[in-house]
This record gives structure tokens, sequence and C-alpha cells, in this order.
């Protein structure tokens, strides 16, 4: 998301053109308009990717702001049924910065988006801004192929990353909380918690890590030689069972008379393929699908 020209901050030009005219900005067919925000009027993205906010950053970005307001809006969506009426999509450090400042407004972008389009644009913010730890980034990855039925492919394309390094990333998600800790932390790299995680004992070996400083490659070695985790191999391939996906299948084709085809995403998510022979099967089908 590009920086907004403004020369100076939105608080001194406060003072001395008053009230912040509405920027309207056209993008594509829909008219997105800048406006000040009042602050209790917003509420947090429970999807958002980032979880963990520096308070000494936090402080900083306060300071910066009381002095010079806040020179790039944050993203927002109209919600309804929540407590609040718009829900912040990127933005969240500038948001929770302009609380502890003290303001009542905040300027943002109003925009139009599905949950689906508001994931996608919080994962790659943080992503291409570097924000998330490795845990919170597998955990976001994780989140948007469950949320949203993607694939592996699809989010490679997303975010620009390789198939492999997503794979690898997601693969954090299965170490004990205390090692996640660790690398939240930053005492354990990403590159040694990718390592252990197919480990018996990662837990051990991460405290391993730490007091003898292993290299990553010493740590490779150590992993090679011991014990594999007899759930690495079920945390990467979770889905159902031939005969499972046979059973179900044959159950449908039954009830709709109906070849049927059940094709299982990672992640619990997937779709049905019927398959028909002419028009008439078509409509038949559509009639007992819609009773």
């Amino acid at each position: 998301m590009a920086k907004f020209g403004l020369g100076r901050g939105l608080a001194d030009l406060k003072n001395e053109m008053g009230t912040i005219p509405d920027i309207s900005i056209l993008t594509g067919t829909e008219r997105v308009v800048v406006k000040q925000i009042p602050i209790v009027q917003i509420g947090a993205n429970p999807d958002q990717p980032r979880k963990t906010f520096s308070d000494d950053e936090l402080a900083d970005l306060a300071a910066s702001i009381k002095e010079k307001g806040v020179l790039q809006p944050i993203l927002l969506r109209a919600v309804s049924g929540r407590p609040y009426l718009y829900e912040i999509v990127a933005g969240e450090r500038r948001y929770r910065a302009s609380k502890m400042a003290g303001l009542a407004e905040i300027p943002a972008l109003v925009k139009t988006l599905n949950d689906e389009n508001a994931m996608e644009i919080a994962l790659i913010e943080n992503v291409q801004r570097e924000n998330l730890n490795p845990i919170e980034e597998g955990a976001a990855y994780k989140n948007l192929m469950e949320k949203c039925g993607y694939e592996l492919a699809d989010v490679s394309r997303l975010i620009g990353k390789s198939e492999s390094y997503i794979k690898n990333i997601m693969r954090l998600d299965t170490l004990p909380a205390d090692v996640k800790a660790m690398v939240e932390e930053g005492a354990l790299s990403a590159s040694h918690a990718r390592t252990i995680s197919v480990a018996e004992n990662p837990a051990e070996i991460a405290r391993e890590i730490v007091t003898e400083k292993l290299s990553v490659s010493e740590t490779q070695r150590r992993v090679k030689n011991g014990a594999r985790s007899g759930t690495c191999r079920a945390s990467t391939n979770n889905g159902m069972s031939a005969d499972e996906i046979r059973d179900i299948e044959k159950k449908l084709e039954s009830a709709i008379g109906a070849t049927v085809k059940l094709h299982e995403r990672r992640g619990g998510a997937g779709q049905f393929v019927i398959h028909f022979s002419t028009r008439t099967q078509m409509r038949e089908l559509i009639e007992k699908l819609t009773k």
C-alpha cells in the first residue's frame, strides 16, 4: 500500500484547514473514500495475521503520531452484527498507536471487501512489510487455506513465495507451545525450527540449540540421526483415506443417481464434482438437489 505524499502531518493540516475533507479515489468501478473515522467505531480483525505488537514500538509510533499525525490512512471495511461499525483490514499497528496517543479519530480508506479479500489483503500487507514472525506467518497461511479453501498453489501465487517455502513455514504449527514461544521471542531461528519440526523431541533439541549454540547444519545432523515424529507425515497429509472418500461418493451417487467425485483439499476444504451425460439428466439432478 503506497504512502500518501503529505508533506506535513494531518494534525498540522487540521490546524490550518479545519476538518479534513474526504478524499475520493476511484479504484476500478468502486469509489473509495479517505475519511476521518471515530476510533470508537473501529474494531480489530479476528483474522489479523499479526498477533504480537511490541509495546516499545507502539509507544514510539504513538509519540510520532502525537507530533505529526497519522500520515498513512488505515484500511477498513464496513461490517454488521458487530459491536463496531468498521473492521480493520490493514493498519492495526497505526490504530493501536493512535489510541495510545489519545486520538479520537483516524484517517481511513473504507472499502467494500468480503471475508476472503480482507484476509488476503491483511496477509499480503504483513508479509510484504515483514511484520510477521515465522509462527504468525505459518498460522496465517494455514488460516487462509482452511477458511477460504485455498490450496498450496493458490497461496503461492497470492504472496509470491514458493510452495516449498509455504509448506515448510506451515510445519512450525506442529511444534510444542514452548518451542513456538522461543521462535516468537527470537531465541530460535525459523530455520532451526523448521529443521526440528520433524523430530520426535523438538523441545529437547530446541534447548540444545540454545545452550550449545548449534548451527542449522549441526541441528540437521542431530535430527537426521535421531527419531522422527510419528505425526510429522500426518501433519502434512491429514486428509481422509481413499476408502472413506469412496464411501462418501457411493452414498451421494445412490442418493442422486449420478457419478460423484470428492476432491479434498488441505485443511478439510474441498469440492464435490457431479457428472452428467445429457441435459435431461442435468435437469433431473437440478430438480433433486433443489427440492
